[in-house]
This record gives structure tokens, sequence and C-alpha cells, in this order.
């Protein structure tokens, strides 16, 4: 493997004055390429350095959340217990009674992190959310019809949050077709069916059961109760591997940030690509909304906060996964442990995504005017 540090363009310049060469231009961004036979990644370096900040801080938040609960522990038990050296009671606690949902909080919000980052780079609008647009809820109705209608097992549930999901983007998408599709149509289109499918999952929950439409009322507000480790595994294997899918989407998506005609002319399949990030997009947000119910507004504010640490010119993945994992799990904390009483992590997520909401709105109108 070879390393090297470049200027983000790589173009050089030659001096006019004596035929000398002059330096590398320098945009003040550097980026580290890393070839392995012929492969070749470029990071730029902001980017690594900030999501070796946020690894940090996600590291520290999950220590703390594994030691906060009615039975305290410090850091000294924590950390032997993960990697095998307390057995007993301190054992249990951490690694079979709180390690599922703090896993859960970080795989769950790293898809929802990536799933807002792919959707907003492809419509190239901020406010072009899962939990807007109706994805979440198409999802959401899916896994009810699964749980009140058939209840199935949590691999069915997965189908059905998938097949639910699938069709209300086939639907947005087709109802906001005129000549193309645009961002801000398809926005709106989505926040109308998102209401509607709000209204029918109200309607499910009402005709079902007591206790069935108690538990889905509760699950539907979001939470990471009740999380297991099979779930953990079985929904971190699904998102491991759309991960990979969207890194490898990564660069026809920012190719098309220029607009399609770009993105064409360098070799982009547009409507191929475009088809492969809803498919990934969707699926990300149906796993998670079937292991916890849907979560809002990660998949919004994420990839935001994570453009502004690195400060690139479009949407990237990486730290957008990343502050979507710390943002949820500190959504969660906060649900557990200083509210009154523990609440699901849907509602922290929506008073601290609501506010923010309403900032994108308020920045956005002023910029049109």
């Amino acid at each position: 493997m070879s390393i090297g540090v470049t200027s983000r363009s790589g173009l050089t310049r030659h001096r006019s004055t004596g035929g000398a060469p002059g330096g590398r231009l320098d945009f003040g961004r550097r980026v580290l390429v890393l070839r392995r036979w012929r492969i070749a990644v470029r990071l730029e370096w902001r980017s690594v350095i900030v999501c070796a900040v946020l690894a940090v801080a996600v590291a520290c938040m999950a220590v703390l959340a594994l030691m906060t609960g009615s039975y305290q522990l410090s850091p000294g038990q924590v950390v032997p217990a993960l990697v095998g050296g307390e057995t007993g009671l301190v054992h249990d606690i951490v690694v079979e009674w709180r390690a599922p949902r703090v896993v859960a909080a970080l795989v769950f919000g790293a898809a929802l992190g990536v799933s807002g980052a792919v959707f907003q780079s492809m419509l190239r609008n901020p406010l072009a959310d899962p939990s807007i647009i109706g994805f979440s809820q198409g999802s959401y109705t899916g896994a009810l019809i699964v749980i009140l209608l058939i209840n199935g097992t949590y691999v069915q549930l997965i189908g059905g949050a998938l097949l639910g999901g699938m069709a209300t983007a086939i639907a947005v998408y087709v109802l906001a077709y005129r000549r193309g599709v645009q961002g801000f149509r398809l926005i709106i289109v989505g926040i109308g069916v998102s209401a509607m499918l709000g209204s029918l999952n109200t309607w499910l929950i009402l005709r079902a059961d007591l206790e069935q439409a108690i538990a889905a009322a509760a699950w539907g507000a979001g939470s990471l109760n009740g999380v297991s480790w099979d779930q953990v595994a079985i929904g971190g294997v699904c998102i491991a591997v759309l991960l990979l899918l969207a890194a490898m989407l990564s660069r026809p998506m920012r190719q098309m940030e220029l607009g399609d005609d770009t993105a064409a002319s360098q070799g982009v399949r547009v409507s191929p690509a475009r088809l492969g990030m809803v498919v990934v997009g969707v699926a990300l947000t149906a796993i998670a909304t079937a292991a916890s119910g849907p979560i809002a507004f990660i998949s919004l504010v994420a990839p935001q906060i994570g453009h502004r640490l690195v400060r690139t010119a479009g949407i990237t993945l990486a730290p957008a996964a990343f502050v979507g994992a710390l943002l949820c799990l500190v959504a969660d904390y906060l649900a557990q442990h200083v509210a009154p009483t523990p609440l699901p992590v849907g509602i922290i997520t929506v008073m601290l995504g609501g506010g923010y909401l309403g900032y994108l709105l308020f920045t956005e109108a002023r910029r049109r005017l």
C-alpha cells in the first residue's frame, strides 16, 4: 500500500518568468490518497480528522451509556466487561442488558444519517428527509401490517417495512413526475403522502386489539426498548452491506450534484445510479424502522451537521454516519436518564429536530427571497 498527499485538484502550474515550473496549486484542502493494487481511495484530511473526533465522541458516549442506570458502574468495570475481563452481574448488566441498546443506537443512527445524506444529495435539497417525504411512514405502515395482521417475525417485519418504503417511494416518484422530477416538488408530494399514511397508520392502530395497539403506538414513537442481540445482528449485517453499496455510489452521487447532464458527460449512468440511491436509502430507513420504529429527524439533521463540520462542497456519507450515530446515542441517553420518566427516543429526536427543521425552513425561505 502506498500513501500520498496532494492538493484537491492535483493540478500543476508553470510560471511564465524564466520558464521554471511552479509548485502545485494549493486550494487549502489536503487530500490523502491510499493506493492498493489498482484501487485508489481519496480522503480529505479535514474529513478524516472530523470523523476521528466524532468516533472518539461516540466511544465516550457509549461508555457513559453503559455506565449509567439504576446500577451505576465505573469505566474500570465497563471496559473489562466488554473485553471479557468481568464476569457475573457486571458482565450481565453491560453485555446482555445495556450493550444491545447502545449498539442498536449506533448502528441505526448511522443508517439513518447515511439515508438522509443520500436523499439530500440526490435531490439537492436540505429538506429531503425520508421522514418528511413519506418513506419512513411507508416503512412504518408495512411494519404495522406485519405486526397487527400477521403477527410475523423480525425478518418478516424487515420485509414488510422494506416493501412499504419502496411502495411509498414509487408512489411519491410517480405523483411528482412531470417532465422529470424536481426536488422541491417531490418533497411537497412526499409531505402529502406522509400525512395520508399517518392517518392510515392511526386507523390500523385503532382497529387493533388493545394490547397490540398500545405496543404499536409506543413502538411507533421510535423506541429502542427491548432490542435484542438477534435484532442488532440481523439489522447490523443488512446495514453493513447497504453502507458498502452507498460507499460505491458516493462517486456518482457527488457528480450528480452538478446536474444530470454534467454527470452523464462524465460517464455516469444517471438513471441506474439514481435508482440505486433510492433503493439503498429506502432500505436503510426500512431496516432501522423495523427494529426501532420511525426515529424522526436524525436523517434530516445528521447530513447537514456533518456537511458543516467538514465544509465540503457537497454532502458526504461518512460524517453523516458518525453524526447520526452520535445523535441517536445522545437522544436515547437523554430519553432514559434525563427525562423525569423514560421516554421513547423518537420523542427526544422530534424535540431536537423540530427546532432544526424550523431553522432550515427559515434559511431556505430567506434564500429564495
